[in-house]
């Protein structure tokens, strides 16, 4: 991609605080989850009252990202900036298709466990934080996706990991506080390489404004301390998204706290890193992504196969899903090796369709625990004879994970097959491909022994296990409603992706061709 011609008047720019100061789309998602996360701990002894309020304050959540998605559709790229200050000295808030496509998702399924942890989490649960942590959870991930600058990146990756582990945490066990150790480290170390690559990078092109990096980095070039610098993001938010080597903490943590925050955790938390690395490699640093390609594809091949590999091995369905968590990180991954905009879209497509298939299946998971009383597939049976409509939820919801039609796994594993295969990248295909029937094998066999099989591990031909009364709670619509509606999505994006192939599209171009982002940051100083 030719370079624009970038040279910015700041005397020109100083002077759009009109235009740059009217859109407050940009910063609501961040100021609805504060005062959300403020009313519930302002009412935390009043534990019928948490739910409401967080449900509410959700919907307006997604009401305004969806809002804002449509204007970044309509108009382009919107910024925001913070005070009187305005770029490259103020702090700016900018959106783009990519990031308002990923909030806009997140919050629905923010949503969705909202709803969900109304029948999860007992009074207890609620007393000691869970919808608050939940909300300020949002307001980190809203504000990573959202954020024109790279040290507020790193700030809303720290609110993000404090809410976090207070949801880790929630219930005290000992298997929850091992692995909240666990967690905990690996994510303040890389936070830590975040802060240390940022003040290099601060150093060398003295801006920590997102939009005036990308400039001053490719005046720059790839010279030595930008490969430096390049290096510490990738190894930070690989560790953050849980990419192999550093992917042992999350099968080692996801699995410990309730159901209901997994499910949150599996949908959200990897990818702000994935996220982080696609808007670092591709929109700040081409060159960066150019060099590192072999290594970023080496690292996404082996994610997959690590990861479904994994999978396979498992008893314990949480600890299963938790690899294919990090499965699905290698294939976006793949999308940042090829990096063609056809990649990048097939990779934001992935996320997007990862964020509602994992949160759904976690989901899917506590409904198996409370019809056959176990997470172990030596112990679960019999679950189609308790609840076929739930089995068939679970096989479709499986379905997805593994790429097949019509869901919305497929669409994207089309994508960046096709890209991976134009730019002579077989082994990724491959990898892709493999992943994809592993995948289908590992569901098949959590849903021959959970649902098909009569009984637990051990018990004869024709025995059908005599299930405990299930819990009457999975029977109400605080689960069925979450589930159905983000089954309804995953179907949609299956049997309909035109849509979401478009703004993926947009997404991609934005990074690969960031004028609009530059303009809408600078205005007619950038030509």
């Amino acid at each position: 991609m030719a370079a624009p011609d970038t040279a910015v008047d700041l005397s020109q720019a100083m002077r759009l605080e009109p235009v740059l100061l009217g859109d407050w789309l940009v910063v609501a998602p961040l100021l609805l989850t504060i005062l959300g996360g403020a009313l519930c701990l302002i009412t935390r002894k009043n534990t019928q009252a948490q739910p409401k309020i967080a449900i509410i304050i959700l919907t307006l959540l997604v009401l305004s990202c969806a809002g804002l998605l449509a204007r970044v559709l309509d108009q382009g790229v919107v910024t925001m900036v913070a005070g009187a200050w305005l770029p490259p000295f103020g702090i700016a808030f900018t959106a783009d298709a990519l990031g308002a496509t990923l909030a806009l998702t997140s919050s629905l399924v923010a949503l969705a466990v909202a709803v969900y942890g109304a029948v999860d989490i007992d009074r207890s649960g609620r007393r000691y934080g869970f919808y608050p942590f939940l909300l300020l959870l949002m307001t980190g991930v809203c504000g990573a996706f959202l954020t024109g600058d790279i040290f507020n990146l790193y700030v809303w990756f720290e609110v993000l990991l404090i809410s976090s582990f207070g949801l880790l945490v929630l219930g005290n066990e000992r298997a929850q506080l091992d692995g909240a150790v666990k967690y905990a480290i690996l994510n303040i170390i890389a936070t830590t390489l975040f802060l240390i690559a940022t003040g290099l990078l601060y150093g060398i092109v003295g801006t920590l404004n997102m939009a005036d990096i990308a400039i001053k980095a490719r005046e720059i070039g790839m010279e030595g301390p930008l490969v430096t610098v390049a290096v510490l993001y990738f190894l930070a938010f690989a560790m953050k998204a849980a990419a192999f080597p550093v992917n042992f903490w999350l099968p080692a943590s996801y699995h410990t706290p309730r159901i209901v925050v997994s499910a949150v955790f599996a949908g959200l938390l990897t990818k702000v890193g994935v996220y982080a690395l696609l808007r670092i490699f591709v929109l700040l640093m081409p060159d960066a992504r150019a060099a590192l390609a072999d290594l970023i594809a080496l690292v996404a091949i082996l994610t997959m196969l690590i990861g479904v590999f994994g999978a396979l091995a498992q008893t314990d369905i949480r600890r299963m899903l938790g690899y294919l968590v990090i499965s699905g990180i290698g294939s976006m991954l793949a999308g940042l090796a090829i990096g063609t905009t056809p990649a990048l879209a097939g990779a934001i497509f992935y996320a997007v369709h990862s964020i509602l298939v994992m949160t759904a299946l976690y989901m899917a998971a506590g409904v198996m625990r409370a019809l056959g009383g176990s997470y172990s597939l030596r112990e679960l049976g019999g679950l189609y004879g308790a609840n076929p409509t739930f089995a068939a939820v679970f096989l479709m919801l499986g379905f997805a994970v593994a790429g097949l039609p019509p869901f919305s796994g497929f669409w994207p594993k089309v994508l960046l097959v096709d890209a991976a295969l134009v730019g002579g990248h077989g082994w990724i295909a491959a990898s892709i491909l493999i992943t994809g029937l592993l995948t289908t094998i590992a569901i098949g066999r959590v849903w021959v022994f959970a649902f098909w099989r009569g009984g637990a591990e051990g018990t004869p031909d024709g025995y059908e296990k005599a299930l405990a009364v299930p819990d009457p709670r999975v029977s109400g619509a605080g689960i069925w409603l979450p589930l159905g509606l983000l089954l309804g999505l995953i179907v949609l994006l299956g049997v309909q992706p035109e849509f979401m192939m478009q703004v993926a599209g947009r997404g991609a171009a934005s990074l690969g061709e960031p004028l609009g982002y530059l303009r809408s940051v600078f205005g007619d100083a950038i030509q």
